[in-house]
């Protein structure tokens, strides 16, 4: 059983920047491909970055590409979400996902244990 706690949400002006946490609980943390998602208001919720076990591998959504960045502490037990750059279309409810396999990453219904999500609000 894995538990994940996101943090770091809050209100920023476009432009700005965030970082969100995942802090998760257990052992097995390292062997987990972590992801972010997000859901804003009245639409479906979608993949954003997701990073592999090690941390060599990430993958990004193409509408944060060069913009938000995932990475991972493995000995804090902790996945990061760098976000810069950020748009009003960025706003939303992220939550963050562990999966026991990488799979295809981007399909949240590959991910076996998801956060209570933080709210990310961006304003123009």
């Amino acid at each position: 059983q894995v538990q994940l706690v996101e943090s770091g949400g809050g209100l920023v002006q476009a432009g700005g920047s965030l970082r969100l946490s995942c802090a998760a609980s257990g052992r097995t943390f390292s062997s987990y491909t972590m992801g972010w998602f997000r859901q804003a208001p009245g639409k479906e919720r979608e993949f954003v970055v997701a990073i592999n076990w090690s941390g060599s591998t990430t993958i990004q959504a193409d509408s944060v590409k060069g913009r938000f960045t995932i990475s991972r502490d493995n000995a804090k037990n902790t996945v990061y979400l760098q976000m810069n750059s950020l748009k009003s279309e960025d706003t939303a409810v992220y939550y963050c996902a562990a999966a026991r396999r990488w799979g295809s990453a981007r399909f949240h219904g590959d991910y076996d244990y998801w956060g209570q999500g933080t709210q990310v609000t961006v304003s123009s």
